[in-house]
């Protein structure tokens, strides 16, 4: 089973490209695509127990040696711009599938917000992003956080690809702007950005746009490739934008909660295995091994930012590389 919170309006019996109700689904392994007859409980509620519980009892792993208590990760995927349901429910999967190979006993949870099948909605998928950003952290990481009590240590974390940054980056800002959200104790272990959508410079110590996202994780990590031609300021629905943190990585005045990981070497090095992929210097990451090490040592935090055996350099200057 695949478990899905959508933001997407329903017309017809199925899902649209437009912000709508939240929908809690429990996605059938052999099922194509997701749909409004997955889901569990009303419309527009607040995350159903039986919703939640099925996600806990797969995020749990085993239990903690040193506290005796019950362990485990949830990983949430926010997907990017020009990514309809079905493609969203595909990449899920590869996730599930690439870090589950890597030693991941977890549960992967997507985040599926409404964005259309083109490349030409840029502007609109964007307005789209911020209308149903809040829900991110209404419906589901406020969802999770009211579960977990102090003798079960499950840690949440956040994988956002392309404009899914963008989402992320909006829910956490406005979750500290509304009181009755800012009030309550949330956040998440690990942030994951991979091809980020996002201005590389709003990334830095001193934007106020930024300071949530920081506040509320334990640790973030941008993974960026210079090679990623998505992102590239000469494409023409990217007038006007600033350079992207998933193209020329974080800027230097950063807080040390950021970790930069530059993966253009390894891309370009083994671009030959992604030639079959559409955008493929934009979405290689779900097709590769490496990069699922590298997020599975991530969430694990057993070691320093440095010691993860898919890198190489130092603090300033990460690195991707397959392990040798």
């Amino acid at each position: 089973m695949d478990y899905v919170f959508s933001a997407r309006r329903v017309r017809q019996g199925a899902f649209d490209d437009e912000p709508g109700s939240t929908y809690f689904l429990a996605v059938p392994d052999n099922a194509g695509d997701i749909g409004p007859d997955q889901r569990i409980g009303a419309a527009g509620g607040n995350m159903p127990d039986k919703w939640a519980n099925a996600v806990l009892a797969e995020a749990r792993s085993g239990v903690n040696p040193r506290t005796g208590q019950p362990k485990g990760d949830i990983v949430i995927y926010i997907h990017g711009f020009n990514t309809p349901t079905a493609t969203m429910l595909q990449r899920h999967r590869l996730i599930k599938k690439g870090l589950g190979d890597q030693g991941y006993k977890g549960s992967v949870v997507s985040f599926d917000w409404p964005s259309a099948a083109s490349a030409l909605n840029y502007l609109e998928d964007r307005s789209d992003a911020k209308t149903s950003a809040r829900l991110l952290v209404d419906a589901g990481i406020s969802g999770f956080a009211a579960r977990q009590t102090q003798d079960c240590e499950i840690n949440l974390h956040i994988l956002a690809h392309s404009m899914g940054s963008y989402v992320l980056r909006e829910a956490f800002d406005d979750a500290d702007d509304r009181p009755a959200v800012a009030a309550t104790s949330w956040s998440v272990s690990q942030i994951m950005l991979i091809s980020g959508d996002i201005s590389a410079s709003s990334m830095g110590s001193d934007n106020p746009k930024t300071s949530s996202l920081y506040r509320h994780c334990v640790r973030l990590t941008n993974y960026h490739n210079p090679f990623d031609s998505v992102l590239s300021l000469s494409n023409i629905k990217r007038v006007g934008v600033s350079p992207r943190a998933g193209r020329i990585g974080l800027p230097d005045v950063r807080p040390s909660k950021a970790v930069n990981v530059d993966c253009g070497a390894h891309y370009n090095a083994h671009k030959d295995a992604f030639d079959h992929l559409n955008n493929d210097d934009h979405i290689w990451y779900f097709y590769d091994q490496t990069f699922m090490r590298d997020a599975f040592e991530t969430i694990e935090g057993h070691v320093d930012r440095n010691e993860i055996t898919t890198r190489i350099g130092t603090h300033s200057q990460l690195m991707l590389r397959k392990p040798g």
